[in-house]
């Protein structure tokens, strides 16, 4: 069995069970320890397992299908999110035409941005409301409203956003992991993440520490699609991985 070959069973078997130990890996592929501990310190360097003394771990923990509503979503780590969101929206320059995708921390951009000359267009409802309260030019796009998210998603919302050339934009995630890039639960969401994203010039995943090493159902882009904001969590390395790909915003 060739080396990469091997190694990708070894990580297959790493992730379907999510710790196993050095012994367990040489029984299942038939190889020997001394090879296995070899194969772990080489993925651990391409930051895809984590290495612990005598096994290893995984970096990807699935998902459920489930999916929090909007307002559960604004009990979860909000002070990440609205540092997260200062910084993001401190990048928009004058007359820059922008997407803002729906989501809980996109929300939180809202209260933070200055630049009055500069055009929004948003397929999240609560953050349409916020805009245009605030006194920015803002376009809501058609199509079908997501009850638990308030975001607007289907074919004619991904028709509509074909249209636009966006200077820049953000984005929300469900889940971030090196092989599979930024992911989503809801096929239609995808679809619109994809095609507001392929629109953008300048493109930022905005994403709090619960969303690394989490796989969700659907990929809508790869990680050096978008660069990444988020804050740094200081008791884990789980960054570095990710750095490698794509520019990534430790704040």
């Amino acid at each position: 069995m060739l080396t990469e070959e091997r190694q990708g069973e070894l990580l297959k078997l790493v992730d379907a069970q999510g710790a196993v130990t050095v012994q367990e890996i040489a029984n299942q592929l038939a190889i020997s320890e001394s090879t296995v501990r070899r194969d772990l310190v080489s993925l651990q360097r391409q930051g895809k397992l984590n290495k612990v003394h005598g096994g290893a771990t995984s970096l990807v923990h699935l998902r459920v299908p489930y999916e929090d509503r909007l307002q559960d979503k604004y009990a979860l780590n909000m002070a990440e999110k609205r540092k997260i969101a200062k910084y993001a929206a401190a990048l928009i320059r004058q007359n820059d035409f922008v997407f803002l995708d729906a989501g809980s921390t996109t929300e939180q951009m809202a209260a933070f941005i200055t630049q009055t000359n500069a055009v929004f267009v948003t397929n999240g409802i609560p953050l349409a409301r916020k805009l245009a309260h605030n006194g920015f030019t803002t376009f809501l796009i058609s199509g079908r409203v997501k009850g638990t998210t308030e975001a607007i998603i289907g074919n004619e919302a991904v028709e509509a956003l074909k249209r636009y050339h966006f200077t820049i934009g953000f984005f929300g995630t469900n889940g971030i992991t090196v092989n599979e890039g930024f992911t989503t639960p809801d096929m239609e969401e995808a679809r619109n993440k994809t095609a507001a994203l392929q629109q953008c010039r300048r493109r930022f995943v905005l994403a709090d520490n619960s969303k690394f090493g989490v796989l969700s159902h659907i990929s809508f882009a790869e990680l050096a699609e978008a660069d990444i904001i988020t804050v740094k969590n200081k008791s884990t390395n789980q960054y570095g991985e990710y750095e490698e790909i794509t520019g990534v915003h430790l704040l």
